[in-house]
């Protein structure tokens, strides 16, 4: 039972108000520190994926070892993700090779031309004082000061692409080191909060634990499902890279909506189809887009619900409130966050606001006397 009498003293106003500025500051730490402390937070992930497996590896197969289990599980793992780019990129790199040939095929009969580059020389030849009027022109002079600037910061960007790979890299050197000392980790971090709140964060990580094993067990299933009923609607309708494109959308959907970015792919896919066989590409491109539109019907109507509802014990009608919720807050952001962010709030409130953990232990102490 919550006791509504009691009164809220000046000194617990202002330790409140205390902890209030604490997680502020901690968050603006967090966010300047973000570049900084990204590749942990990828790395600490990575280790809590793959310790189930690396557990598995050192304790069932008897691989006493923990740097061997952790490269074996590491080689298991590379050898999965291989297999599955082995399914996706050769085929885009196909399909890429044959709109290539197919476009220099239409150029060539549409214009009349045997050889591109020859066209090209001979273009420039008889358009030499054109192109040097051109060049020597304001409009070329602006044109170059436009772009010089837009040139490096596609530099720029290529920098940022190199230092996001040597991100990944301390990534993974992280997740190496926290699989090692995994259990020690796990239940050191307690001891930076003090003996007194201990307990309370300790019970808060555990419902956050148990929400997300929960999360992400009913959103590999639900991203599982949908890659095969993509893969089995994509081959009824004979579109191109039927397999590999459901595959990716699967992987996709690992993070909740991401997967409507196949579409641009898909577009892709269907000119190509149109291009290569002479089919109408509005059939072809609305075909597709009928896969997707049953395919969504049929996850966020029957499978989302079910699944995500049972695995986070989360009424369906809750579970899609939720989703709208956050998903206008927040964006696609508060799309991703929703369910476990939800889940965490929902055990909070009823641990810490109504006690209805409690209820059975009292109800076993009102019987026994």
């Amino acid at each position: 039972m919550l006791n509504y009498d009691k009164t809220i003293t000046f000194d617990t106003f202002v330790r409140w108000l205390g902890y209030g500025l604490l997680v502020i500051g901690i968050f603006l730490l967090v966010s300047y520190l973000s570049g900084v402390l990204l590749p942990f937070a990828i790395g600490w992930l990575l280790a809590y994926l793959l310790y189930p497996v690396v557990k598995f590896v050192q304790y069932k197969m008897h691989l006493r070892n923990r740097v061997l289990s952790i490269i074996v599980t590491l080689a298991a793992f590379l050898t999965v993700m291989s297999f599955v780019l082995w399914l996706i990129i050769p085929p885009m790199i196909e399909q890429f090779s044959k709109l290539g040939h197919l476009a220099t095929n239409y150029i060539q009969h549409a214009a009349n031309i045997d050889s591109i580059p020859e066209a090209i020389r001979q273009w420039t030849e008889n358009n030499r004082e054109g192109i040097q009027r051109f060049l020597h022109s304001s409009e070329f002079t602006n044109g170059l000061k436009e772009a010089i600037p837009s040139m490096f910061r596609v530099l720029g960007k290529t920098a940022n692409i190199i230092i996001s790979i040597a991100g990944s890299l301390i990534a993974l050197l992280y997740m190496f080191f926290i699989l090692k000392d995994y259990e020690y980790l796990t239940k050191a971090w307690i001891k930076i909060f003090p003996k007194k709140s201990r307990p309370f964060w300790s019970e808060l990580a555990g419902d956050a634990e148990r929400a997300l094993n929960n999360y992400i067990r009913g959103q590999g299933t639900v991203a599982l499902i949908m890659g095969v009923l993509f893969c089995i609607g994509f081959t009824i309708i004979d579109f191109p890279m039927a397999i590999g494109l459901g595959i990716l959308i699967g992987i996709m959907d690992l993070v909740p909506y991401l997967h409507t970015l196949a579409l641009v792919p898909t577009v892709f896919l269907s000119l190509l189809k149109a291009a290569d066989t002479g089919q109408n590409f509005w059939i072809i491109l609305l075909s597709a887009l009928a896969v997707f539109a049953i395919v969504q019907v049929i996850i966020d109507m029957v499978v989302t619900p079910r699944i995500m509802g049972k695995a986070m014990n989360m009424n369906p009608a809750i579970l899609l409130l939720s989703l709208s919720v956050w998903g206008a807050l927040l964006g696609f952001i508060g799309l991703i966050i929703a369910l476990p962010l939800t889940t965490l709030l929902m055990a909070y409130y009823q641990r810490y606001i109504t006690r209805e953990e409690e209820e059975p232990e009292m109800a076993e102490v009102s019987n026994e006397t």
